[in-house]
């Protein structure tokens, strides 16, 4: 049977919300992520993290360099509450008219939020119900994500997600669940499964 999954942004969501972390030691949870995805880990929720980070595509700096913020996201969930992320997803590209310059990272693709791709993979590899699932973000492209491919979308306010309630980054998005961290998206998460 296809399991229930909770997609995850990255930035704003996970770790406080600091531009383009050019220092792996600047990455940082926010206070309680930890703690909230362990609580889906011990429900046996599949967590799946989707991002989209376009650092290569601007050239400032390698797909290594995205590599090892992960892995340090990943030390600070452990060491902070003995949570795990059972999938990282990722989209480095971007398009020419959106900043991309490098061209082994500038093109169109599918991957890249609001587009699907990441949640389809993501649902092939690890047979996944995107259909009884979640899409936590902090922007608005997060939520319509989450609506193109049939989940529910929740707007958590850290990071971004203040200033599109306000209607700054607004995309005509209706979440599903306004959140005010991603420990309160999880006890929503809760509530309707």
């Amino acid at each position: 049977m296809a399991k229930t999954a909770v997609f995850l942004d990255r930035d704003g969501v996970l770790n406080i919300e600091a531009g383009y972390i050019h220092n792996v030691e600047d990455l940082h949870l926010i206070p309680g992520v930890a703690e909230a995805i362990k609580r889906l880990n011990d429900l046996k929720i599949f967590c799946c993290l989707v991002s989209n980070q376009s650092g290569p595509a601007r050239n400032y700096y390698p797909v290594s360099h995205i590599d090892a913020l992960h892995d340090r996201l990943k030390d600070l969930l452990l060491a902070q509450g003995g949570a795990k992320l059972d999938a990282l997803y990722y989209c480095p590209y971007l398009s020419p008219s959106t900043g991309g310059i490098n061209p082994d990272f500038t093109r169109w693709t599918t991957w890249r939020k609001p587009n699907t791709g990441m949640l389809v993979a993501a649902a092939w590899e690890h047979n996944l119900d995107l259909k009884r699932s979640f899409m936590v973000g902090d922007k608005a492209t997060d939520v319509d994500l989450a609506h193109n491919a049939g989940l529910k979308g929740i707007l958590v306010k850290t990071g971004y997600g203040k200033q599109v309630l306000k209607g700054d980054y607004q995309h005509y998005t209706r979440p599903d669940y306004i959140a005010e961290n991603l420990a309160d998206g999880v006890n929503w998460i809760c509530s309707v499964i």
